[in-house]
C-alpha cells in the first residue's frame, strides 16, 4: 500500500502526498485529481476555495510560528 505524506510548510498550507479521500464536515467526498499531484490543504483560514489552499496565506501574513516536537515519554505515531 502507497504511504501517504502529509508536511507542514512554514507559513503556507499542509501538502498532502498519497491515496487520500477527503470528506467534508457533511460526509461529502471531494473529487480530487486522480494524476498523483499533492494536494493543499488551507491552515490560514483565508483560502476561497477551502479546505484547499488558493495561496491567499502569502497576502493575509500567515505566520505559523508553531513546530512540531516530540512529547518526553511518547514515541513518534507511525
Amino acid at each position: 500500500m502507497e504511504r501517504v505524506e502529509i508536511k507542514v510548510r512554514d507559513n503556507g498550507p499542509y501538502k498532502v502526498t498519497g491515496p487520500v479521500t477527503i470528506i467534508d464536515a457533511d460526509g461529502n467526498e471531494f473529487e480530487l485529481p486522480d494524476d498523483g499531484r499533492p494536494v493543499a490543504l488551507c491552515r490560514c483560514g483565508g483560502s476561497s476555495t477551502k479546505p484547499f489552499c488558493d495561496t491567499t496565506h502569502k497576502r493575509n501574513g500567515f505566520d505559523a510560528c508553531e513546530r512540531a516536537q516530540r512529547l518526553a515519554g511518547r514515541e513518534q505515531a507511525r
